[in-house]
């Protein structure tokens, strides 16, 4: 593990990607899928690290990863590597300790997945503009599908309300400290949280949801695969 110097004038990305992407299929991790000769990864990468309020990366991989090119810099900002865990907190907590000492407790950390490719520079901002008190903001959709829930024999038991009702987008943006004490918190407690924002409700903290843009999709299955490579075919623009 390497420790980084960062600066409390900008926030740095953590980017969990350690993980094997089993949903998707194939032997490859999906992070390491092409578009236009590119990894997803280093699509999110460039992404996070060409918007200016964003000083460097700190990406958490496989103990076993030979995938990974070896940069350590992206956009002309550090990319530092380290090992990650078995669960995606696991990852985002040995990022956020492989951050220096000297690094501010209230320095902005931007957790953000390493298949979701297609992340524009507004979003960016308008999140770094919400997460500046201590609960934090994530970039998040209004639910705006019907809702079912299933009964007995794949039946619909009733129609629920969506009134209220966000998707989790990423990235999500909490300081440095209380990211990690909250995910070592829900460690301790046995709980294996499914987003970062979910360890910080744990705490108390009502992380603030900010709109982003609905196209911001994680690669999870081929077709998503597709979607992503149109949609980034598209973009003339961070």
């Amino acid at each position: 593990m390497t420790a980084v110097r960062t600066s409390p004038a900008g926030a740095w990305a953590v980017v969990p990607a350690a993980g094997r992407g089993t949903r998707f299929g194939g032997e490859l991790p999906k992070q390491y899928l092409t578009i236009n000769g590119k990894p997803l990864i280093e699509h999110a990468l460039r992404a996070l690290l060409s918007h200016p309020g964003v000083a460097g990366a700190v990406v958490a991989l496989a103990p076993d990863d030979t995938h990974w090119p070896g940069w350590t810099e992206v956009e002309g900002k550090p990319v530092i590597r380290c090992v990650g865990g078995t669960e995606r907190a696991d990852s985002v907590l040995a990022a956020l300790h492989a951050l220096s000492d000297d690094a501010h407790d209230d320095t902005l950390v931007l957790v953000h997945d390493a298949a979701r490719p297609n992340l524009w520079h507004r979003d960016i901002t308008r999140l770094l503009d919400s997460a500046g008190d201590n609960d934090g903001a994530i970039l998040a959709a209004p639910v705006r599908d019907t809702l079912k829930r299933a009964g007995d024999g794949g039946r619909i038991e009733c129609t629920e309300s969506r009134e209220r009702l966000w998707r989790a987008l990423t990235p999500q943006a909490f300081r440095r400290c209380a990211l990690r004490d909250a995910l070592e918190h829900a460690a301790r407690d046995g709980i294996a949280v499914t987003d970062e924002a979910m360890a910080m409700e744990r705490t108390g903290a009502r992380p603030r949801l900010v709109e982003g843009r609905e196209d911001n999709l994680k690669v999870t299955t081929p077709a998503d695969l597709a979607l992503a490579e149109f949609l980034l075919a598209r973009r003339v623009h961070p």
